[in-house]
Order: structure tokens, then C-alpha cells, then sequence
């Protein structure tokens, strides 16, 4: 049993102003494995005027040391890393071989990106006579998911510590072990008092507290779009910056070429990955409606072989992250049913043999309407949608009629007309054959959001830009 009931206030480990514990379930065992602290609005207020306090000096420190500091962290997530896997597969039931790669490995990754970009990173510019200066926005606060949590919290926290903010975290209260640790990590690296503050609880408790706050600059959210509107509205009083990296219905068109199958299987493989729990995963994927038949075919097979099981295993996807997800996507698979999609794969209920846990199966829609409540709304969880279309024209019409744009991708052997077709879809991503890249800028269009993570853009969300005129 993990007990992690106290908050990283000021570079110490305190009591909550009140006492009130919470369970973490493992969602693979449905059994309690820790407890943490749901923190209130006092919590807040002492984390907040700690981080006031520190920026006063921190903001003012060189780029030499701030590297110096982020070095040092680098070196303590390498020698944490197996704690971190462990953490983020208890809690949110991902596989040992995903948690030990892409979740700790992308928060190594952010690290690193943020070293190399400070080192080149241009904090001052001669415009003619005025010198423009970027300097830190201030006091941050940073409420972080459950579905990817060690890479939210590294492409927030790894560039506002880089341009010399000093920030609150609150991470999911689902999965908060991984960020108990990793505020160990950054006490041991020596950040200094009031830089970094952890404080857990739930929206309504802290996170509200957190956007309402007059002496917090910006707010840095990841969430539903459901919870970025709230937290908006309640900064708004503020006028503080609000940057929101929200929820997803990313179309992958999938070529009409020679590699169709094979494009069809990696798509299909590709939107179960972490359990489907990925607010860019491929979602609705759109086919010619002459070939819907053989990717019918090829999702099913692909959908076969994505077998669910113990985290702790050689399974490919562990179970979703709690009872409220899995009765979520349970209802909407009964939907695509009722409207008349047609089942390929999966379906309702659990696998055979995994009646504990909150365990899904695979589970594919074929001849879907793009009007249909599981093309619409984001099920979160390992549900394909495919979806006919008729020329790349209506591919592209298909693609952009959601309300969302965080992501999205093509899929095929012509790499031109790939390229011209993404850009005529409305996302903030858009990935040709699974290209990828930790430098590239990521946040949505529409309701997924605004503002910029990832690489050199995630230097810029946390900036202020000043313009010194007469400088020259």
C-alpha cells in the first residue's frame, strides 16, 4: 500500500490543512493498492504564495543553471525509471512493456528536449531600435490527466522550469503515484524551494482553486473538453493565460493504394494502444466505400490480435482505468449497435476469462455514419470506428466535419497526394504513416484546445514577450 496523503509544498512534504484520504484502485485487480489526500482551496493558497515567493529569484537565475538544474533531474529519472513504470502500470493498468517505453520514455524524452532547446533558445532579439525579450509568465498552475500522466506532466513542467516559472501540479487523482514520484525526483535534483509544489485532490476541490487564483499568471490544462470549458470561465475573472490541450475524434484516411490492408491492420493496431486511451488516437478511420469489405477483413484480423490482459503479463492492452470509463464506453458500443453500425470485432462486456478488472474488448464498427453518436463523441477507450468515403475530396469533408481537431492521419504509399491532402485537414496534427516527432508543436484546433506543447513551442506558452523600445 502506497500512502502518499501529503503535498510537496515549498520543498517539504506536509500535512493537507485538512484531513481527508482517498483510495487508488489498481484497475486490473479492482483491489485498493495506496491512499492519497484530496486538497482544498488553504492548500492551494500556501502552495501559491510558496511559488510567488520563489519566482521572485528563480525567474531571475541564467540559462546556465536552469540547465544545470535540468541535468540533474535527468539524472535522477534515469535512476527512478523502474519505479515510475511501476507506478503508471498499477494505477492505470498499463502493460510493463508500455509503461517501461513510451510512458517513462517520454518523460526522459521531454527532459532531454528541453535541455537542447534551452541551450539555443533565444531570450533576447535586437528588432532596429527595440530589443524584445521573452521572460517568464510567473506563477503556473498545472492540472494534468491519468491517460498519459508522466507525459503531460513532463511537457509542462520540463519547459516552464526551462524559462524560469515557478508552478503548482495537480495531477489526476486516478493515477497521482507516478507525479508523487516524480516530485521526489525533482527534491532530489535540488530545485529550489517553491519552484515545483504537488498538491492532489479533485477538480471541484483544487482544480478550481488552481484556475480561479488571482496570483496565479496561467493555467496549463489537459483534460476534457467538458473541463477545459469550466476551468476557462473560472480564469476568465483573472485574465490569466489559459492553454488547454483537450479531447480528440481524429480521422486517419486510408489510401486508396496497393497497401491498403496493411494500412487498414496499422490503423486498427494503432487506436487500441494504451487501451484506446489516447486523446489523438485514430478513432474514426476512413476508407474508400469500394473497399469497405476488405478493411472489414483486415480490422478484424488486426483487432484479433490485440489480446487484453494482466498488465503485469506479456498482454498487449491492460484494462481501462476505472469502473466510470468502463461503463462510459460499454453504453456507447451499445449505441453503435442500436444505430446500426456493423459489430467487426469486440462488442460488449469483457473478454473471456478477465472478469475482474475493467478490462474492454478490442472492438471494431464498420459502415458507420459520420452522424452516429460513436463518430461524434470521444469514447476513450479500444473502439474503431470506420467510416466509407467516396473520393479524397469527401475524405477530407469527413475528416474536418467534428468538432474537434487535435489530430489526425493519412495512411498510404503516395506520399504527395498525402501531403497535399493534410493540408486541407483541419488538426493541429497530422501524421503521414506514423511519422513522428518530439520537436513537433502539439495542441488542437476547435474544441481540442489552444495553445502549444511539445519542443520549442512549449518554451513559447510559458513566455511573456517584452518590447524595450530606445533600446538601440
Amino acid at each position: 500500500m502506497r500512502d502518499c496523503t501529503k503535498f510537496y509544498i515549498d520543498g517539504q512534504w506536509v500535512a493537507p490543512e485538512a484531513a481527508n484520504t482517498v483510495d487508488v484502485e489498481n484497475p486490473a485487480t479492482e483491489e485498493t493498492i495506496g491512499q492519497i489526500s484530496f486538497g482544498t482551496k488553504a492548500d492551494v493558497d500556501k502552495a501559491v504564495a510558496a511559488a510567488r515567493r520563489a519566482f521572485e529569484s528563480f525567474s531571475q537565475t541564467s540559462r546556465e543553471e536552469r540547465l544545470t538544474l535540468l541535468r540533474a533531474i535527468q539524472a535522477e529519472i534515469e535512476s527512478r525509471k523502474e519505479e515510475l513504470a511501476t507506478a503508471v502500470s498499477d494505477e492505470m493498468g498499463a502493460p510493463m512493456s508500455l509503461a517501461n517505453g513510451p510512458h517513462v520514455g517520454l518523460l526522459a524524452g521531454h527532459c532531454q528536449k528541453a535541455i537542447e532547446i534551452l541551450e539555443g533558445f533565444e531570450f533576447e532579439r535586437q528588432d532596429g531600435p527595440t530589443l524584445h525579450v521573452w521572460e517568464p509568465i510567473g506563477v503556473v498552475g498545472m492540472i494534468t490527466p491519468w491517460n498519459w500522466p508522466l507525459n503531460q506532466i513532463a511537457c509542462k513542467v520540463f519547459p516552464a522550469l526551462a524559462t524560469g516559472n515557478t508552478m503548482i501540479l495537480k495531477p489526476s487523482e486516478i493515477a497521482p503515484f507516478n507525479a508523487y514520484i516524480f516530485a521526489e525526483i525533482l527534491d532530489a535534483a535540488g530545485v529550489p524551494a517553491g519552484v515545483f509544489n504537488l498538491i492532489n485532490g479533485d477538480g471541484p476541490g483544487v482544480g478550481e482553486a488552481i484556475s480561479g487564483h488571482p496570483d496565479i499568471d496561467m493555467v496549463s490544462f489537459t483534460g476534457s473538453t467538458r473541463a477545459g470549458v469550466l476551468i476557462a470561465k473560472n480564469a476568465a475573472d483573472t485574465v490569466k493565460r489559459v492553454a488547454q490541450e483537450l479531447g480528440g475524434k481524429s480521422p486517419n484516411i486510408v489510401l486508396d493504394d496497393g497497401a491498403f490492408a496493411k494500412s487498414v491492420a496499422k490503423g486498427t493496431v494503432a487506436m487500441m494502444g494504451n487501451s484506446g486511451q489516447t486523446c489523438t488516437a485514430p478513432s474514426r478511420m476512413l476508407v474508400p466505400h469500394k473497399r469497405m469489405e476488405e478493411a472489414k477483413a483486415a480490422a478484424r484480423e488486426a483487432a484479433e490480435g490485440v489480446i487484453p490482459g494482466d498488465p503485469k503479463g506479456n498482454a498487449a492492452i491492460g484494462p481501462v482505468v476505472s469502473r466510470t470509463q468502463w461503463d462510459k464506453i460499454q453504453g456507447l458500443i451499445e449505441k453503435g449497435i442500436e444505430e446500426g453500425a456493423t459489430l467487426v470485432a469486440g462488442g460488449p462486456g469483457k473478454p473471456e476469462g478477465l472478469e475482474t478488472g475493467h478490462f474492454v474488448k478490442p472492438t471494431v464498427f464498420a459502415d458507420v455514419d459520420n452522424e452516429m453518436t460513436i463518430a461524434r463523441e470521444e469514447i476513450f477507450g479500444p473502439v474503431l470506428c470506420i467510416l466509407g468515403y467516396d473520393d479524397y475530396d469527401d475524405a477530407i469533408r469527413i475528416a474536418n466535419d467534428t468538432e474537434y481537431g487535435l489530430a489526425s492521419a493519412i495512411t498510404g504509399e503516395d506520399i504527395e497526394l498525402a501531403r497535399s491532402l493534410a493540408k486541407r485537414i483541419r488538426a493541429g496534427r497530422v501524421a503521414i504513416n506514423g511519422g513522428y516527432d518530439m520537436n513537433a508543436a502539439f495542441g488542437g484546433y476547435k474544441k481540442s484546445g489552444n495553445g502549444r506543447e511539445w519542443g520549442e513551442w512549449g518554451f513559447h506558452d510559458f513566455l511573456e514577450v517584452k518590447a524595450v523600445m530606445g533600446h538601440s
